[in-house]
């Protein structure tokens, strides 16, 4: 057997449309054409990313202090700075200033519904 490495990642948020909101104000992401039904994706490369109503049993209201905690998301941006900036400007919670790091620069931020995530400057001659 072979893996590859994740192909698809998705946030449990209860507020579908508002998470999705975020997603496309603050980090300029694109609704991909389709998407299954309690789902919202993204046209994101070279992995897949969604927000979705809980999966069955999920209740996140008493599951964790917040959700995703013991994951780390980061997402692949063009200009860490200015998305600092972005989400200064739009009240985000952002914990920090961008720094560097050996993935380049970085920062952490409160996405929806208390999910803790970092961005990255990605270097456009990585492979």
């Amino acid at each position: 057997m072979t893996t590859f490495g994740p192909d698809f990642l998705a946030l449990q948020v209860r507020d579908l449309e508002a998470a999705a909101t975020f997603f496309e104000q603050h980090l300029g992401m694109t609704r991909a054409a389709s998407a299954p039904p309690g789902a919202i994706v993204f046209d994101t490369s070279p992995v897949a990313f969604a927000v979705r109503e809980p999966l069955p049993g999920v209740d996140l209201a008493t599951a964790l202090p917040r959700p995703g905690l013991g994951v780390a998301m980061w997402f692949g941006v063009d200009d860490a700075d200015a998305l600092h900036a972005r989400l200064r400007r739009a009240d985000v919670e952002v914990l920090g200033a961008p720094a560097d790091s050996p993935f380049g620069r970085t920062l952490s931020f409160v996405g929806p519904e208390g999910y803790l995530l970092t961005a990255h400057t990605v270097d456009p001659t990585r492979p």
